[in-house]
């Protein structure tokens, strides 16, 4: 079972992703919060999954993200806003957002996306993921190399910034999964990231492929 909260301050649209993840297999909803405030605070540490809104009262979902991952840096947090500025999108990712869904997404693709969250993926709703890619190859400096990153590990982030899932990336290399989750790990320690959504980030933003 995949065990999710909820940080949303629309009461009508919260009560529904509740009511959406009670009814859905595979799925536990632990808890809602209207305010990033009372979530932080609040949150249980068992949950696998935060559906995160942005535009939220006093504190955003944005300036949520780092203090929610420092507390809990293994819950996964998928952001489910209205906001497809650039600049709102790109800080959600840099901060540690594991995947960005727009509020028009269907129910049914939020939840394929939270499982593709808990299988490593990182989800995002169409035309958010071509447009983090443009801004990021338009504003990337100059090729970084002192991440001292092995042949191998450039070819398995490569495969990251394409979408390749683990299970994929072990049969197009021949290796086992363990053996990608290893690889995965060292480049997450190498970048100093905590996330794929954060190394796809940093591996186009510092040209590091």
């Amino acid at each position: 079972m995949i065990r999710i909260s909820v940080i949303e301050d629309h009461h009508d649209f919260r009560t529904g992703l509740m009511h959406l993840l009670k009814m859905a297999d595979g799925f536990t909803p632990v808890n809602s919060f209207s305010n990033a405030e009372d979530a932080i605070q609040f949150l249980t540490g068992t949950e696998d999954v935060i559906l995160l809104d942005i535009n939220l009262p006093k504190m955003s979902g944005v300036e949520a993200i780092p203090l929610i991952k420092q507390k809990y840096p293994n819950i996964k947090i998928v952001m489910l806003t209205m906001l497809d500025d650039d600049n709102t999108i790109i800080q959600a990712i840099v901060n540690g957002a594991n995947g960005y869904l727009l509020k028009k997404t269907p129910p049914e693709e939020i939840l394929s996306s939270l499982q593709t969250c808990m299988l490593g993926g990182s989800p995002m709703s169409a035309g958010i993921a071509g447009k983090v890619l443009t801004l990021f190859r338009k504003y990337i400096p100059q090729k970084n190399d002192s991440y001292n990153l092995t042949k191998r590990e450039i070819e398995i982030l490569n495969l990251l910034v394409e979408g390749v899932d683990n299970q994929d990336i072990a049969d197009k290399l021949f290796i086992s999964l363990q053996t990608v989750r290893n690889h995965i790990r060292h480049i997450y320690e190498k970048l100093q990231v905590h996330s794929k959504s954060q190394a796809v980030v940093k591996a186009l933003r510092e040209r590091l492929i």
